[in-house]
């Protein structure tokens, strides 16, 4: 049957003299609801919502909704900007976003997959503001649509939005902007042709005869009808039934997993099942079959001695397909610093439920196909893996071109889509499943099975979308080493390639980058042999983790050489130094403590600007901190002075000076700390120096995982050869 398009509504007057201004918003938002109601229509799509930028929250509030219960909608009410999510890569991109179903989603958007793991096809489009986009908007359908939009659906999508853009941008410049909240209004769908009198009363007649439980809720959930049978079976005998929520009427349904169902009936509109027990022990099948205004219900006894899913309590493990299984990967994902952390998460949740023999991640590096990381392979296989040109045809570089995943349930089945294949391991079936990350597919994640597998439509959509988390991790990860690489090495670049070797002088030096979170750490150390005997050494701490930390790490060490060879002592280099950094106009302070020792003298002179102090072990374990006078950070207070202290430095004596990573810990007292360290370097004073500052290294309070960069400087006065 043909249908009369129905045109646009003209825009409302945005508010002239004496108009009331809450009739005008009430006006735009019909007018939005209108053009949403259309879009559905003309396409056939069963769900349709609309969702409003707010740039202050970097979010998306969904306005207005049509098909999904109030209940259904809340978790998605709220989406971030810059989720993994098609309405919100509508906004960024500025451009429609078409997914055909889930195979599709779990590819591109793994985290919508996830969370969403229903069966749906969606186009999500920006709404066309101009120069800027106000939001966007989406219309769903069965995954049974087509696999591409149809001429027609796409002039639709093109039209709305465009209609849609007109609405929100006038209406905003008119002084009735729509401010949505993250409450959207639930549209209703146009109400089809009601039967006939005589029709509606053979089919109530027809639907008593039924033995089966027969009842129907809308799209809240509120009951609309309910046979005889189903009456029964509910226990709704005696009670009000008719409009009230189904799940408050029948305890035994308050259920997490029967409204879960609920919801993927309602968004994939395919029919489903829940098995229920009742109160006496009984089990009753409810089978589902949704329509877009709501579920038809059948109630049946069980016919099974199976026993009855409950929700998994919250410390116990959940089934692979078990959404919050889902949300929990991927949110310890986020925090895998490194391939190695990538890989050891996956396999953890993944190859115990799935009963994984063997994993491997690979990726493309230039002509060739790198193995990044596995589990489970042995070092013979993984040599036949790594290295491979990517041009050869295997599932790796046909899953690598394509973006599709390859499952073979069998070797028969591998061996007959590739002849040319060996068989390099024991296992009998195989996923190959892309690793994408924003359309770019940056390898291939390889599972490989013992027994042989058949791999379900459900199975293959939930461990596609698990790559697609896997992918955003690796490439996180791999992004990171490449930062850390570099960011040590320039971290090197700007520390003493070597100590100078003085006569008299046993010296160690060591730095430590942070274990968390790649860039360029501001600790630095520096030992100056001058002219005139006096050997000065410093170790400083520039606040920050970055280029302008870096920068200044090597500027705050220049003017130190600068001033140090003038003949000044460390307290007026510091106050130079200073001065210096106030000069500069830098944001960021600096902790140092600059030493000057007199081996003639067997003596040495200290001044700190606000840095922990350095300690002195005495031959025969005597080892005490000493009490540097403190000065302020440097770059603080221009006329600042920092006093000095002079301490012995007898032969055999070990100097240590350090940065707070070494000894400062969250919740624990610095000097607690300190005295901890003392009572260590105590105990192993008599160790070679380079193996000491192994020894205090060993000893931070944080273990082998820093959050703190470490530098350590040792002096030991000694008459044999430089250590």
């Amino acid at each position: 049957m043909s249908q009369r398009l129905p045109a646009e509504r003209p825009m409302p007057d945005g508010g002239g003299p004496g108009r009331d201004t809450s009739r005008a918003a009430e006006d735009v938002a019909a007018a939005v609801d209108e053009a949403l109601l259309d879009a559905a229509a003309r396409t056939g799509a069963h769900l349709a919502a609309l969702y409003l930028l707010d740039e202050a929250e970097h979010m998306l509030l969904m306005e207005a909704e049509l098909g999904l219960p109030t209940w259904g909608a809340k978790p998605w009410a709220r989406i971030r900007a810059d989720a993994d999510a098609p309405v919100a890569a509508a906004v960024r991109l500025g451009e429609l976003i078409w997914v055909s179903g889930p195979d599709d989603m779990a590819r591109r958007f793994p985290g919508t997959a996830l969370s969403v793991p229903y069966a749906y096809a969606i186009a999500a489009a920006p709404v066309s503001g101009g120069e800027r986009t106000p939001g966007s908007w989406a219309l769903i359908w069965p995954a049974t649509h087509p696999e591409d939009l149809s001429p027609d659906e796409l002039t639709t999508i093109n039209s709305t939005s465009r209609r849609l853009g007109r609405l929100v941008t006038d209406a905003a410049e008119s002084g009735h902007r729509l401010r949505a909240v993250g409450q959207p209004r639930a549209l209703t769908s146009r109400a089809p042709a009601l039967a006939d009198a005589q029709q509606a009363a053979s089919a109530l007649e027809c639907v008593d005869r039924f033995t089966d439980g027969i009842a129907a809720i809308d799209i809240e959930g509120r009951i609309t009808f309910c046979n005889p049978a189903a009456t029964r079976i509910l226990g709704l005998a005696g009670m009000p039934a008719l409009g009230c929520r189904l799940w408050d009427r029948v305890p035994w349904l308050r259920d997490p997993v029967f409204e879960d169902r609920c919801r993927a009936a309602l968004i994939g509109q395919q029919s489903d099942s829940h098995l229920a027990g009742l109160p006496d022990g009984r089990r009753v099948e409810v089978r589902l079959y949704p329509t877009p205004s709501g579920i038809s219900l059948r109630l049946t006894p069980a016919e099974t001695d199976e026993p009855v899913p409950v929700s998994a309590p919250d410390d116990e493990p959940l089934p692979l397909g078990d959404s919050r299984n889902h949300l929990h990967l991927a949110s310890i994902l986020t925090r895998a610093l490194d391939v190695g952390e990538v890989v050891d998460l996956v396999a953890d949740h993944v190859i115990p439920v799935y009963g994984v023999h063997a994993m491997a991640l690979l990726v493309a590096e230039g002509d060739v196909i790198r193995v990044a990381g596995s589990r489970g392979y042995s070092r013979e296989v993984l040599d036949r893996f790594d290295s491979l040109p990517i041009t050869l045809l295997t599932p790796a570089e046909r899953v690598m071109r394509t973006g599709r995943p390859l499952f073979f349930g069998s070797w028969e089945e591998l061996r007959n889509a590739y002849p040319d294949t060996e068989r390099v391991d024991d296992a009998a079936a195989w996923a190959f499943l892309p690793l994408t990350v924003s359309e770019q597919r940056i390898g291939v994640c390889l599972l490989a099975f013992t027994h042989p597998h058949g791999f379900r439509p459900k199975e293959r959509a939930t461990l596609s979308a698990l790559a697609g988390l896997i992918a955003q991790a690796l490439d996180r990860a791999l992004l990171y080493e490449i930062k850390d690489r570099l960011a040590h090495s320039l971290q090197t670049a700007l520390l003493p390639r070597a100590l100078p070797q003085v006569e008299g002088l046993q010296t160690a030096a060591r730095y430590v980058p942070a274990t968390r979170e790649a860039g360029i750490g501001g600790d630095f150390y520096d030992l100056i042999d001058s002219d005139d005997g006096v050997i000065a050494a410093v170790i400083g701490d520039v606040q920050g983790h970055n280029m302008t930390a870096a920068a200044l790490m090597g500027q705050v060490r220049t003017a130190i050489r600068a001033f140090t060879v003038t003949d000044a002592g460390p307290g007026e280099v510091l106050r130079h130094a200073n001065r210096l950094m106030i000069e500069l106009g830098t944001d960021l302070f600096t902790s140092c403590l600059l030493v000057h020792v007199d081996l003639r003298l067997r003596t040495f002179c200290a001044a700190s600007a606000g840095h922990p102090p350095p300690l002195l072990c005495l031959p025969e374990r005597h080892t005490e901190v000493i009490d540097v006078p403190v000065g302020p950070l440097l770059g603080i207070d221009s006329d600042a002075d920092y006093p000095t202290v002079n301490v012995p430095f007898p032969p055999q004596a070990i100097l240590v000076m350090y940065t707070d990573g070494l000894v400062e810990v969250p919740g624990v007292d610095l000097d607690h700390s300190i005295d901890a360290l003392t009572e260590h370097l105590a105990r192993a004073w008599a160790e070679p120096l380079r193996q000491l500052t192994d020894t205090l290294l060993g000893h931070s309070p944080t273990g082998r995982r820093h959050a703190d960069d470490i530098a350590l400087l040792l002096l030991k006065h000694d008459q044999s050869p430089t250590a």
